[in-house]
């Protein structure tokens, strides 16, 4: 290796490594700097927090630092990480070495007095588990949400561009009933929509409780004061996390797991969706805008593979499988604790990265999406039996006897069905005239249903769905 320091190149993981240049807003949330990061601001917090709450000790500590405890985590840098580190390697424990970091500032600052109140009562996962809970709620909130909903805006921009653009449904990968492209946009956005509401309803608990969840260490010391009332404020109003009422050493998992689970099927939704827009451009309803210098193949020149799809497809699985172990496996812990979920907490950010990855792998590929009309609309004509639907609902509708075997036995013939079979058929029918002129006025183009009849219906529930959309957009 000619350049000891780390790089991408070099990165064990390509989410370091070939696609770090996507993940590394994640850095602020779930790298180590980050947890060490939020660790002290948790352990910052807590102490401020004592000193409000009228401890006679701490009645002297003087409030004006507390904007230079504030910093501490507010412009904490990599010289202060580093020094964690250090002092870690004598330690051997990650907490106990950013309790010494803050208990050393506390000494340059002539403070040293109060500094046994520093990490006062706590176990280390009441730092761990106010920290990382902290993380992924604002992880969420600024950076995978925001994506989320980006594709959201794009997708229901699709739908609303392409709202009368009929084409040839399949079902069972067969021709169907004549559907509306837009409306088969909608569909995914509704999804999403859906599921990123119950997510959004799923509470960030933290576990702040003592060694064993009973705050034992508290009320033997200060025994006068309410420390549950005292744990529920400061998890509350300092953190803004909801704090668990009966734990044992560690947080149960069970919203995080709710949360990873509600992830995956937001996953799932765009692995569907993705799968959907591979198979439409492969049946050449979609063109891909090509890029000057760009390769779809190294060996077919005229290849423009769907490659935006084919990668974010490949994370959305990969985040999906770490998503599940996490759900299944954080809230199993032996009696009051083992050690088993400190290892793997470490991986949130892994599935999150995925993730982005893939949503910026969506972003790009749907913005590349070119509508080729021509294309849905020859599927339209060469399937013209989808009529077949229609024309026996009709007939049943006006009491003509077995429509449906008249039809099965006109399209399973073996033989092409075109328009002129079809009318055929039609001007064959011992039916009334204005039914058999509603009949000859079929066309798989406007046989779409509500969508193609009231084509305002995809704006209105994009706008329900919280998308705005623009009517300019040129939508090809």
């Amino acid at each position: 290796m000619d350049n000891p320091a780390f790089s991408a190149l070099h990165a064990t993981s390509p989410i370091d490594g070939r696609y770090a240049d996507k993940t590394s807003p994640l850095q602020a949330y779930f790298s180590e700097w980050a947890f060490m990061r939020y660790r002290v601001r948790v352990e910052v917090e807590y102490f401020i927090a004592l000193c409000e709450s009228g401890i006679d000790a701490l009645k002297d500590f003087p409030q004006d630092r507390f904007g230079d405890l504030r910093r501490l985590y507010l412009s904490f840098s990599d010289q202060d990480a580093l020094q964690i580190k250090q002092t870690e390697k004598t330690t051997n424990h990650d907490v106990k070495a950013v309790e010494y970091f803050i208990k050393a500032k506390f000494e340059e600052w002539g403070l040293q007095r109060f500094e046994e109140f520093v990490h006062f009562g706590l176990t280390s996962q009441d730092i761990n588990n106010t920290a990382q809970p902290l993380m992924l709620k604002e992880g969420l909130e600024n950076v995978i949400l925001p994506a989320i909903r980006n594709i959201m805006a794009q997708i229901g921009q699709k739908a609303s561009d392409w709202a009368q653009v009929s084409m040839l449904a399949r079902t069972h990968g067969q021709p169907a009933s004549p559907t509306v492209l837009g409306k088969e946009m909608l569909v995914f956005v509704e999804r999403l929509h859906s599921q990123l509401q119950l997510l959004q309803q799923t509470p960030h608990s933290a576990k702040f409780g003592g060694a064993t969840g009973n705050l034992n260490a508290h009320y033997a010391a200060l025994p006068h004061i309410d420390w549950v009332a005292f744990a529920n404020r400061f998890v509350k109003d300092a953190l803004g996390l909801d704090r668990y009422q009966t734990t044992t050493q560690i947080e149960h998992y069970d919203n995080a797991a709710a949360i990873f689970d509600a992830l995956r099927r937001i996953n799932t939704i765009l692995i569907d969706f993705c799968r959907d827009v591979w198979t439409y451009i492969s049946m050449d309803y979609f063109k891909q805008q090509i890029k000057a210098g760009e390769v779809g193949s190294s060996a077919m020149p005229h290849k423009v593979n769907p490659i935006d799809f084919e990668n974010a497809e490949g994370n959305l699985g990969m985040a999906n499988a770490i998503f599940a172990h996490l759900a299944s496996k954080l809230p199993v812990s032996r009696l009051q604790r083992d050690l088993t979920d400190s290892t793997v907490c470490r991986n949130i950010g892994v599935p999150l990265a995925h993730s982005l990855i893939a949503y910026k792998s969506l972003e790009k590929g749907i913005g590349k999406l070119l509508l080729n009309a021509q294309g849905i609309e020859k599927d339209l004509d060469d399937n013209i039996a989808v009529l077949a639907e229609a024309i026996q609902t009709v007939l049943r509708s006006v009491g003509f006897p077995k429509p449906y075997e008249a039809l099965k036995a006109l399209t399973r013939t073996g033989n092409k069905i075109d328009r002129q079979s079809i009318l055929d058929f039609v001007q064959g029918l011992a039916v009334d005239a204005d039914t058999k002129n509603r009949l000859l006025q079929l066309d798989p183009k406007t046989y779409t249903g509500v969508y193609g009849l009231e084509p305002q219906r995809i704006r209105e529930r994009l706008a329900q769905c919280g998308i705005e959309v623009s009517t300019q957009s040129p939508g090809a």
